[in-house]
């Protein structure tokens, strides 16, 4: 046995009763040393001088409410025990003196100037004990503490060091553990709980001494569990442990609001997934468990806590399984799953990156490109069909781009379209996957069959849309993949209106064709049938459909006639006026007296050639002054001939027109002299416009110019002015005329006509 003494050493003396001599000098020491760090025991019935000394030096001591308080001894079965005590309100930094003894043996422990706030201590099992407890103080405020107990009654079994609690539905259920030394005399445990705020406590037993579970509780409800042992010979104490709270239970699931799947384009082959989901039930849960997996069933599944309801992952093109939980110490909600969906991305099939070779129903192989060997040598592949869970093989290769998977442990299916595709794995120690988080990267899908077949159905839902008198547009809907049985090549469009069957080969694409080139008002028979490289499948069942006929509008019709009619009643006055705005009458000078007065056929000529000048516009006033000029005989003036010009001034319009134009090209020695004579004529015109002889005042001036160029009375066949010698002089005289019936349209005031503004 030892204990605490003095400063700088704990001496423990231990004296015999019987030993008179021992005794006094025991009594000689506690004179002379009463402050030094000792125990002492007594002989006899222990009413030593030294227990006598030290309950008169503490005598002024009492109990006290604020002093040193609940002192209490006891001990492990077959072990030491020990007595704790609390210290008073104002007990910081004080020592005490302990005094135990069991008045049944004769002897007793004495501990000075203790610190600490518990001492071991050793008792005899058979013996009644009494401790006293002072404080070590030099003021009249001492307290003192004190316990009396059989020791039989002081062995203690402490409560457990761990409780775990959990809340299955309208239950709880509770797992503990005990401390290594009191474990092996526990034999089961008792177990009471309460509503908080209730002051009844609902006690049970439990049968097992690690765990029990409570039955038809409220789950709504949260409450409050105490745990202790059940005594026993080696637990005459058991102590109830603190108290638990256990929140109401979680029987709502999270619900996911938003999910977000973005490839990262610094890791191609890799996505983003964001995850946000919302708790229906407030400050009842400590936060959320997800577990993810891959849908194939590769392992690992990882478990991850988050207080915030979000989560964020780096993730292959591969199918996952994520389910999302809130908890708190006591319950698991119910889970929530979400799948996300395996994602081609932009290394689907098509791209050229991967093969596949299907040998038999047990075995195939891949084929990747050759650069990816120089930078990966761990790889995972999945295959899997339509509705079922994929099939997985990690595998290490750092020589070949290729894999052959043989002796599958599921036979290939034929007509059955399976999916394969292949993961890079960047860790190179090991092919299998440690973490599902930010692990691999996909690197391209495709598609193969083991055995393609052909189409065991048809298109459906054939209709027909934009009927026209020669075209309809045709749709239909695409076959179910399970019934293609291989790769979709493209459609066949049977049609016949008669005996005659016709047929159009439409692109797997597309689910319309527009048919042209059709009989108007005839009643066409439509099937249509899909083929793979295995052939063509099944028709359609006959579809009908008939073009428009070419219809005569009733409707159309009167409308028409009524137009008409209106036209004819209405329009006529009309028409008269536009026509004669657009399109006025030209008077016919053959029709004139002024013609009809000519009585030599040179002039006729001569005027008949003047008359192919286009005027435009003549009208019932400048016939008139025509009519007026030719019934006065107009003056000669022959000396006026060499003064016309050619028409060569008028311009190159045209819409002059020259009907001597197959004489003049008879002869360059004409052409030369005509263009001579028009040279010289036009010069001199420019001098004597203004004093021409042949300026009218009349509008119609094409007539008073061939009454005074020719004079009237003379008959041609007895006229004795010179003739011209050929017939260039006769063209070159028409032409001077011409000349001066422009000019005169040029230099003349305006006619009282308006359709005389413009002569051409």
């Amino acid at each position: 046995m030892s204990g605490t003494g003095g400063q700088n050493s704990d001496p423990k003396h231990r004296f015999p009763g019987r030993s008179s001599h021992i005794l006094l000098l025991g009594s000689m020491l506690l004179l002379y040393l009463p402050n030094s760090s000792c125990v002492q025991v007594s002989a006899g019935k222990c009413k030593s001088t030294t227990v006598m000394n030290i309950a008169a030096k503490y005598q002024h001591c009492g109990i006290h409410p604020d002093g040193v308080r609940n002192l209490d001894c006891f001990g492990k079965y077959g072990r030491t025990s020990k007595c704790t005590w609390e210290p008073g309100k104002h007990g910081s930094g004080k020592t005490y003196t302990l005094i135990y003894q069991q008045p049944d043996k004769p002897y007793c422990y004495v501990y000075y100037n203790l610190t600490q706030l518990h001492r071991e201590i050793k008792i005899f099992t058979n013996f009644n004990l009494t401790v006293e407890l002072y404080e070590n103080t030099e003021t009249a405020n001492c307290t003192k503490a004190f316990f009396k107990g059989s020791p039989k009654s002081l062995t203690r079994c402490d409560p457990p060091s761990k409780v775990l609690l959990h809340r299955p539905p309208g239950g709880l259920q509770v797992n503990v553990t005990w401390l290594p030394e009191d474990n092996k005399y526990i034999s089961k445990f008792s177990m009471r709980y309460k509503a908080p705020g209730s002051h009844s406590w609902n006690e049970v037993e439990s049968q097992y001494p690690i765990g029990a579970r409570l039955e038809k509780l409220n789950s709504s409800v949260a409450y409050v569990v105490q745990i202790r042992c059940v005594t026993s010979t080696e637990c005459s104490q058991c102590m109830w442990s603190k108290d638990y709270i256990v929140p109401s239970e979680l029987k709502t699931k999270p619900t996911v609001i938003s999910a977000k799947y973005v490839e990262i384009a610094e890791k191609r082959g890799s996505r983003l997934i964001s995850i946000t989901w919302k708790f229906p039930v407030k400050d009842v849960h400590d936060g959320y468990l997800v577990t993810v997996r891959k849908e194939s069933g590769e392992p690992p599944t990882e478990n991850m806590t988050t207080s915030e309801p979000e989560i964020k992952l780096i993730l292959s093109y591969s199918a996952y399984l994520l389910n999302i939980r809130a908890w708190n110490n006591a319950s698991l909600s119910p889970a929530v799953t979400h799948i996300i969906p395996q994602h081609k991305g932009t290394n689907s099939s098509g791209d050229g990156r991967l093969n596949v070779t299907v040998h038999n129903s047990t075995a195939f192989t891949i084929y990747w490109r050759t650069d990816l060997v120089t930078m990966y040598v761990c790889y995972s592949v999945e295959w899997m069909k339509k509705g079922r869970s994929a099939w997985y093989k990690p595998f290490f290769e750092d020589s070949n781009p290729s894999k052959t998977l043989s002796s599958l442990s599921e036979h290939l299916e034929p007509y059955q379209r399976y999916s394969v595709t292949l993961h890079m794995r960047p860790n190179k120690n090991t092919c299998n996957m440690k973490h599902i988080n930010n692990s691999e990267s996909t690197y391209g899908s495709t598609e193969f069959y083991y055995i393609e077949g052909s189409p065991v159905s048809s298109p459906t839902n054939i209709s027909f849309h934009n009927v026209t008198v020669n075209s309809v547009v045709l749709q239909w809907s695409r076959i179910r993949e399970e019934d293609l049985r291989g790769f979709l090549l493209g459609y066949v469009v049977y049609y016949r209106e008669t005996s005659t069957e016709h047929n159009i080969t439409v692109d797997p694409d597309l689910t319309s064709f527009y048919m042209e080139s059709l009989k108007s008002g005839t009643a066409y028979q439509v099937q249509i049938s899909a083929f793979t490289s295995a052939g063509v499948g099944i028709r359609s069942a006959p579809t009908v459909f008939k073009t428009d006929n070419v219809n005569f509008s009733i409707s159309g019709a009167i409308t028409v006639i009524v137009f008409v009619a209106l036209l004819l009643m209405c329009g006529s006055p009309v028409i008269k006026r536009a026509k004669a705005v657009l399109w006025p009458s030209i008077p016919n000078p053959g029709h004139s007296n002024a013609v009809q007065k000519i009585e030599n056929p040179g002039q006729l000529e001569l005027l008949e050639a003047l008359a192919t000048l286009k005027v435009e516009e003549w009208d019932t006033k400048s016939l008139q002054i025509l009519e007026r000029e030719a019934a006065a005989p107009p003056p000669t003036f022959p000396s006026m001939l060499p003064l016309l010009r050619t028409c060569e001034d008028v311009g190159d319009s045209p819409e002059v027109l020259y009907p001597w134009s197959e004489r003049d090209t008879d002869s360059g020695t004409e052409d030369s002299l005509r263009d001579d004579t028009a040279d010289t004529l036009l010069d001199t015109q420019r001098t004597h416009l203004q004093s021409s002889p042949l300026t009218f005042s009349g509008g119609y001036t094409t007539m008073a110019m061939f009454q005074q160029l020719i004079p009237q009375g003379t008959a041609a066949d007895t006229s004795d002015a010179p003739r011209p010698e050929s017939p260039l002089e006769d063209l070159t005289a028409l032409k001077l005329m011409r000349l001066d019936y422009v000019r005169q349209f040029s230099t003349s005031p305006p006619s009282d006509s308006e359709h005389m503004s413009t002569i051409l």
